[in-house]
Parts: structure tokens; C-alpha cells; sequence
């Protein structure tokens, strides 16, 4: 049962969250040293003003407690939740000042975006955006694609037993060696190196195409990053569409891909073992769901004139296919056409695609792959079951960097989860509906939120109803974190500060 908070958990949780914030006063040196670079006086100004808010905000909350402690479960789901909220906020302070954002709330909509690497924005004349906060917008794709905890833990920042319990609290389980220092050092060697090679073939793609070579490097090195960490950012406000370039598009999709599967899978290929990631659940699950849903959207784009011809067709669904379900929210076609000119199923497909999601472990957002492919084994055991004899006991299996046998327990998981985000995807669409919207963009918009897919037909934009963007706000925090770290520290505040609520041992 729920224990309600005490002074000393108060304390520990604030020493923890106290050294997260001031670790994460490394994603704002990044931008500085950008803006030092290019002369931008402005936003040094601005980024050195935020640092030395954060350093103090972190200081301050190292110091409920100095003594080192081991987290328990209840403590490290509190430590990160909050963190993801704390961090938002004050990335919300420089962004906010550029003069880029109507109101305090479009800038924390955007670093909420960025955090959770959903990638709508509600960015004012984004094409003249500074270099500074550029950088910076990708910046918070990188800490939140990768993940805070497993960030601050290849970093050595926590110890081994403190470390295991902020990333399991963080959404993940699977750990690509036994040892969690070295998972989180493998998965960040592993991100940094896709997103360098990507990189220097994109700025050349630049170059050939005739952006001015700094321009194209910078530019090439945030589409790397956006597009690996499944966040959907990008520095011109056309997005992929800006640069006409089928071969990027194709790099592009090939990042979204990799980002999109289970780092553990990455693992067992470069170790070799490249058989698992043929075997694997996941990936069988994907690429059935992605052939069926794919096909679909074939046939729903063929009645339309716009994408009757099959290069067009290949070329626009192919990469919007690939785009929703890595949850990245690149477009290569524009809100008009995809709320105009794509059918009503090829619509839905769409949603449904981002809805599902990539892989567990991964950078991508939805209810993921492994659920759905463990729901779908516990039917067919429910399907044995129901025609075995009465004295047959019947046992289901699947890899996943192994044999594994379905259980009730992760069955339960997979069911609790995949509910929670249909409750979401629901209320969102309902929330969007009362606020006048029709109901079909209002339940893609709703999918894009809480999925951390980022397409989107136009309702999240600067100007929205401020409830509206609070609770798209609240759906992206929720998606990102799986729903459990988000809702269980709402219940233990809840219970911390009602009195008339008695915690029981469980």
C-alpha cells in the first residue's frame, strides 16, 4: 500500500533531485558556447543567467541532505517524475526570453516537447531562431531521448544500488549488460556514435544541395539528433520538406529505424548475435504490424490524386509511416495535405501507427511493441486453453533476448499499460472535442500527444486555449514516463497531504 512521504523521504528525494538538476546544467553549456561561437550576445547572456538558476535551484536541494542513501522504490519514482517536471520548467526560462514564444506556457509546452521528444512546437518564426537555441532545443532531444537517468548514470553520477533503482523507476527494466553503469555507458557510446556518422553524411547532403558549409553542419548534426532520439524537432519550420532531398529523407528514415528499437537488441548485433534480433518478439511484432498497417495506408493514399502516382505514394508513405511509428513526427508533407488531401483512412492509419509505438528500451514514445505482442501471445494461450483438455497445461514462450515463458504478471503489465494509454488517447480526444475541434483531428492530435509522436494537424499551435495546452502539457509527461512513475508520485502527494489518508504496510 501507499506510504504517505515523511520528512526524511522529503529529504532524500530533494538531495537526489538536487543532483540531477545541477547535472543538468550540462545541457545548457552546449547552447552557450554556441552563442560565444557566433557572437550571439543575447542568448550567451540568457544561457549563462539559466545555468547559474540552475546551479542554484540544484545546490540548494543537495543540501535536505548530504548524507548518501539508498533510494527505495517509492523515493525513485518520486526523484525522477520530478525531475522531468523540474527540469521543463527552468528549460522553459531561456527559450521563453528569446522572444520566440508568445507566453511562458509556449515555451514550457516546447520544453515539455523537446524533454519527451515529442516534437510539436508552438514556436514563433522558428527559421529565425538563433543558433544558441537551436542547439539547445536539441540538446533537451538528446537528455530526454536518451533518457535523464541513463544520461546522468554513464556518467558515473550515482552509485551502483541508488543507479538501479532511478532506472528502473525511469521506465526501464532490461538491463544490455548485468552491470547498470555499463548499460547506460553502452546505450550513450552507442547513440553518440550513430548520431557523428549520421551527421557527417547529412552535412554532406548539405553541402551538394548548396547550404553554406557551417550552416549545413549545425543543421545536420540537429537532424541527426532529432531524428535518432525519435524527437521530431527540426530548424526550419518546413521541416524535412525545407530540403527536397529524397537521399536525406532516406538517411533520415534509417536513424528513425535504429532509434526506434531496443538498445538491448542493439547490444546482442554488435555482440554478434545477430539471430536474436530476427527471433525477438519485438521485432516480429513490428514488422507484421508495420506490413498490415502499411499496406492500408497504400490503399487509402491510392484513391487520393495527390499520391495516385507510386513514386509519390512510396516516397511520402513510406517515410510517414516510418516517422509515426518511431514516433519521431518528421513530415514530409505538409498539415494541409495530411489533414486535406489524406483520406479518412490513411488518417487513421497514421494515428494508429503512432498510437502502437516502436520498441521497449528504445527512444520512441506509444504503448510499444513488446505489449502488444505479449497481448497478442496471452490471447492465443487464452484461444489454447479454452480448446485443451481439462487436465492439459498449456505454456506459451517467446524471445526477447532469450526464451521466455508468459506469465500472468507480464501479462498484467502489458494489459495495465496499453488500458492507461487508451484511457488517455480517449480523454485527450474529448478534452479536444470540447474545446470545438472536430472529433477526428481532435483524437489524432490526443494520439500525438500521449504517444510522444509529435505529427500533428495543427491544434497544438502557439494561440491554443491554455487548458487545452496544459493537459496536451500533462499528456506528454505521462507518455514519456510510461504513465506509472507520473501517476504514482500524483498518489503518494495525494497522500502525503491527506490527513485523513492512513498508510499501510504493505
Amino acid at each position: 500500500m501507499w506510504q504517505r512521504f515523511t520528512l526524511y523521504d522529503i529529504r532524500v528525494i530533494g538531495h537526489y533531485l538536487g543532483t540531477l538538476i545541477l547535472f543538468s546544467a550540462l545541457a545548457l553549456v552546449p547552447p552557450l558556447i554556441t552563442a560565444l561561437a557566433f557572437g550571439e550576445w543575447e542568448p550567451a547572456s540568457r544561457y549563462a543567467l539559466s545555468i547559474g538558476i540552475t546551479v542554484i535551484i540544484g545546490a540548494c536541494l543537495r543540501f535536505l541532505r548530504i548524507e548518501p542513501s539508498r533510494l527505495n522504490r517509492q523515493q525513485a519514482l518520486a526523484v525522477t517524475g520530478l525531475a522531468w517536471i523540474v527540469l521543463a520548467f527552468i528549460a522553459a526560462i531561456p527559450l521563453y526570453f528569446s522572444g520566440h514564444y508568445a507566453v511562458y506556457l509556449d515555451a514550457l509546452f516546447d520544453a515539455v516537447s523537446g524533454l519527451t521528444t515529442t516534437g510539436a512546437s508552438v514556436v514563433l518564426d522558428l527559421d529565425h531562431l538563433s543558433y544558441a537555441d537551436n542547439m539547445f532545443r536539441f540538446m533537451l532531444h538528446l537528455l530526454g531521448g536518451l533518457g535523464l537517468i541513463v544520461v546522468a548514470l554513464s556518467f558515473g553520477l550515482f552509485g551502483k544500488r541508488v543507479g538501479a533503482s532511478l532506472y528502473a523507476s525511469e521506465g526501464r527494466s532490461e538491463h544490455v549488460v548485468p552491470n547498470v553503469v555499463q548499460t547506460t555507458r553502452f546505450i550513450s557510446k552507442i547513440a553518440l556514435g550513430i548520431i557523428l556518422v549520421a551527421t557527417a553524411i547529412v552535412t554532406v547532403l548539405c553541402l551538394f544541395a548548396g547550404i553554406e558549409p557551417v550552416r549545413a553542419t549545425m543543421q545536420s548534426l540537429w537532424l541527426s539528433i532529432s531524428a535518432f532520439t525519435t524527437g521530431g524537432f527540426a530548424p526550419m519550420s518546413q521541416s524535412v520538406m525545407y530540403y527536397h532531398s529524397f537521399p536525406m529523407e532516406v538517411v533520415l528514415m534509417v536513424l528513425m529505424v535504429l532509434g526506434a528499437i531496443n538498445f538491448v537488441i542493439h547490444a546482442e548485433v554488435w555482440n554478434g548475435r545477430v539471430e536474436m534480433f530476427f527471433r525477438d518478439i519485438e521485432v516480429r511484432t513490428m514488422v507484421i504490424w508495420l506490413g498490415i498497417m502499411t499496406c492500408v495506408l497504400a490503399a487509402s493514399l491510392s484513391a487520393s490524386l495527390a499520391f495516385s502516382d507510386l513514386p509519390a505514394m512510396l516516397r511520402r508513405g513510406v517515410f510517414m509511416v516510418i516517422s509515426a511509428f518511431s514516433t519521431t513526427g518528421f513530415q514530409n508533407i505538409t498539415t494541409n495535405q495530411l489533414t486535406v488531401v489524406f483520406s479518412s483512412g490513411a488518417f487513421l492509419a497514421i494515428a494508429l501507427i503512432m498510437a502502437v509505438g516502436g520498441a521497449s528500451g528504445s527512444t520512441s514514445g506509444g504503448v510499444k511493441f513488446s505489449r502488444v505482442g505479449v497481448i497478442f501471445k496471452s490471447i492465443v494461450a487464452t484461444i489454447k486453453e479454452a480448446l485443451a483438455p481439462d487436465s492439459a497445461r498449456v505454456a506459451v514462450a517467446y524471445s526477447h533476448v532469450g526464451r521466455r515463458m508468459l506469465s500472468p504478471v507480464i501479462v498484467k503489465e502489458a494489459m495495465t499499460v496499453f488500458i492507461l494509454y487508451v484511457i488517455t488517447y480517449t480523454v485527450g480526444a474529448l478534452v479536444g472535442i470540447a474545446h470545438g475541434y472536430g472529433a477526428t483531428q481532435a483524437i489524432f492530435e490526443s494520439v500525438a500527444m500521449a504517444s510522444n509522436g509529435g505529427v500533428t494537424t495543427g491544434l497544438a499551435t502557439a494561440g491554443m486555449p491554455m487548458s487545452l495546452e496544459l493537459f496536451y502539457i500533462f499528456q506528454m509527461w505521462a507518455g514519456r514516463l510510461e504513465f506509472v512513475t507520473l501517476l504514482a508520485l500524483l498518489v503518494e502527494i495525494v497522500v502525503s497531504f491527506n490527513p485523513r489518508r492512513r498508510a499501510k504496510q504493505s
